[in-house]
């Protein structure tokens, strides 16, 4: 097993946990002095922890005798999403099969916790499914949805299963656009394309009727000129990922970017939107 570790200063903490939401291993520790952070990943392969270093720096180092079951996650119940969708967690077996019969007219994803953000239970997660459920039920005709930020390809996968008839999903990190593709398979889900690409250094040559940016405030509002580029005339958009205190500076740039928002979602201490182009 390999430990990545970074020190950090406190301020960072929502982002942080909020970046390992959903990874068990992952483990956040607030140092003695009381303006530090310890972030920890214990992974099974050096690859991964490497991985981890290259986007975010820290040290890597290698653990003897340590017991892996022992860290083994603590299982989630499945989430709800409206009358719509169903997130779990179980890739096969009893418990999914019972899910299966006792929603039938619900849409089932199956999203076991991996190394990415996007499990499905954060409040971004979630409430973005549920405004993408919400918008899924009012288009008329063909449509497809641009996911920025994909994390796991939940929404992605939610997309298509919802209708969207293709999807096409960026991640700047190259573990989750391997977890993506793995998920793909997973829930058994075609004509989604994904991507590594950064968002800050990428130029969209389409558009699209619907996208969602569920990443980073101080990332999103960076994005916002080329996120409104990639929005067709009359497109619906999601932006997620706000600590509730930075709405406000959120908006307003989004705003000075030609953006009206028209539903605004606060779940514990995340900010969920809804916008169209003015």
């Amino acid at each position: 097993m390999w430990l990545w570790s970074k020190l950090s200063s406190k301020k960072w903490h929502d982002a942080w946990e909020e970046r390992f939401y959903g990874n068990p291993n992952a483990v956040i520790s607030e140092l003695s002095t009381g303006k530090s952070l310890r972030v920890e990943v214990y992974c099974p392969s050096e690859k991964e922890a490497v991985a981890i270093q290259k986007q975010f720096g820290g040290s890597v180092r290698v653990l003897k005798m340590q017991n892996w079951v022992a860290m083994a996650e603590t299982k989630r119940p499945p989430i709800k999403i409206r009358d719509a969708l169903i997130v779990s967690q179980d890739r096969d077996g009893e418990e999914l099969d019972q899910l299966v019969k006792k929603f039938p007219k619900r849409h089932i994803i199956k999203m076991p916790a991996e190394m990415a953000f996007g499990t499905g239970d954060h409040a971004t997660t979630s409430t973005c499914l549920r405004l993408l459920v919400d918008i899924a039920g009012e288009q008329e005709g063909d449509w497809e949805m641009l996911d920025l930020g994909c994390g796991t390809a939940i929404l992605a996968i939610a997309a298509r299963l919802l209708g969207a008839s293709a999807c096409e999903a960026h991640d700047f990190d190259p573990q989750a656009v391997k977890v993506s593709k793995d998920n793909l398979v997973l829930n058994q889900v075609d004509n989604i394309l994904v991507k590594e690409q950064d968002v800050l250094e990428w130029k969209p040559k389409r558009t699209w009727p619907v996208v969602v940016a569920n990443m980073f405030s101080t990332i999103l509002q960076k994005a916002f000129p080329t996120i409104v580029k990639s929005m067709a005339k009359d497109a619906e958009l999601v932006v997620s990922g706000i600590l509730a205190e930075q709405w406000e500076e959120t908006r307003e740039v989004g705003e000075q970017h030609g953006l009206v928002f028209s539903k605004v979602v606060k779940k514990g201490k995340w900010v969920t939107a809804r916008a169209k182009k003015s």
